[in-house]
């Protein structure tokens, strides 16, 4: 069974959670391994928006829903931080969300539900960045959803970016609303795919990488090197036989 997202591309957004600033450098270190893992895969990434605690990449390439999906959730980090001294272990949280990305056709945006104001962007860049107005600030109304957008020096450009960040956003609500009705039918596939869902937890004590959907551990080191698609297949093949299971029981 297919997933009809699978073949998409998708915006990969990491936020900083619980934590200050060890959770900060935790969603660093996570995008540095998923831009790790990308490469492996022939995948590019874009960035569309960046800040000390969160980071929103475009991601191309091939089948990228089909792997990336799996990586949503909260990844939660148990180590001595660098600026800890007295050696104590403390845990911190990051938020993964992987939204494929849609046209406009796809998702429908009435210009009357969002409202747009132009800002000087902020940040390095040289004489443009401050002079011109080219940051884009887009707030949807019905959700309240807020788009900052200044990657680009081109106001056109930044307010294409923040447009194909909202509809992947509205998108992503459909999809967790679809989600979250099927796992009340499907109680074994693999996760919930809630944002909320803690799918993995990562001891640097004992090196290791827990998986809690799969119930299983995983060496640290390979985690970190960037090389993550044994994890993956596992959650494939399990999502894969829950979803078999489901429609064998559908025809009994």
């Amino acid at each position: 069974p297919k997933d009809p997202n699978d073949e998409k591309d998708v915006m990969l957004e990491i936020r900083a959670g619980t934590g200050g600033d060890e959770a900060n450098i935790w969603a660093k270190d996570l995008l540095e391994i998923y831009t790790k893992y990308a490469k492996t895969q022939g995948w590019t990434l874009s960035p569309m928006e960046e800040s000390d605690s969160t980071f929103i990449y475009q991601v191309q390439g091939n089948s990228v829903y089909s792997k990336l999906k799996y990586e949503a959730g909260v990844h939660r980090v148990q180590r001595v931080p660098a600026t800890e001294t007295q050696g104590r272990i403390h845990t911190s949280t990051a938020t993964v969300a992987i939204m494929p990305e849609v046209d406009e056709v796809t998702v429908q945006i009435d210009p009357k539900d969002i409202t747009m104001t132009m800002a000087r962007s902020s940040g390095a860049g040289g004489q443009n960045v401050n002079k011109v107005e080219s940051a884009v600030d887009l707030m949807h109304l019905p959700t309240g959803i807020r788009v900052f957008c200044q990657q680009e020096r081109s106001q056109l450009k930044n307010k294409e970016i923040a447009m194909q960040l909202l509809r992947a956003k509205l998108y992503d609500i459909q999809l967790q609303e679809q989600q979250a009705e099927l796992y009340k039918q499907r109680k074994d596939q693999v996760g919930t795919g809630s944002r909320s869902e803690k799918i993995r937890t990562y001891n640097w004590k004992d090196g290791r990488c827990s998986d809690h959907r799969l119930v299983k551990n995983f060496p640290l080191s390979s985690f970190l090197s960037g090389d993550i698609d044994a994890i993956i297949q596992e959650c494939i093949f399990k999502d894969q036989q829950a979803l078999l299971n489901a429609m064998a029981e559908e025809d009994a």
